[in-house]
């Protein structure tokens, strides 16, 4: 009985650290989607600027297909 006890510890200990070790994962991930989408944003705002300036209209980014 005893041994099944300490097994399941074990296993449970395990676990937890699993489960700690992908929540740190996760919010790193976190972290970084948020930073690569506000880079994104930047660099589309930065691209519908150069667009407009070069004497387009419509930021090409907008502007619908051709086949449309």
């Amino acid at each position: 009985m005893r041994t099944d006890l300490t097994h399941l510890e074990e296993k449970i200990a395990h676990l937890t650290r699993a489960v700690d070790d992908l929540s740190d994962i996760v919010t790193r991930q976190d972290t970084e989607i948020a930073r690569l989408t506000h880079r994104v944003a930047m660099l589309m705002e930065r691209e519908a600027g150069r667009e407009l300036d070069a004497g387009g209209s419509i930021p090409l980014a907008d502007q619908k297909p051709p086949h449309w």
